[in-house]
């Protein structure tokens, strides 16, 4: 607060800061919408719900298949793809 020139206080308004972080939105999670497996690449995509994306590049077969079994137990059934493999 202020005095002025007249002696009395100006109150400057200034909102507590547990207000404003009670009113802020509340934030929801980060979750996994889509996850696509492409063996021949020993590739998985992920996606989330907020558009971001990771791509899981495996460099051995032992590692793809250690990867891909986390991802059978931890990814929901209808959110798991695999890609059509290439008919040469």
């Amino acid at each position: 607060m202020d005095a002025s020139h007249s002696g009395t206080l100006d109150m400057v308004f200034q909102m507590p800061y547990n207000y404003k972080v009670t009113k802020q939105s509340i934030m929801q999670d980060e979750y996994l919408t889509r996850c696509v497996v492409d063996p021949t690449k020993r590739t998985i995509y992920i996606y989330s719900n907020e558009g971001d994306s990771k791509e899981i590049v495996c460099e051995t077969v032992e590692e793809f298949m250690s990867v891909l079994g986390v991802i059978r137990s931890s990814c929901p059934s209808d959110a798991l793809v695999y890609t059509d493999p290439l008919e040469v």
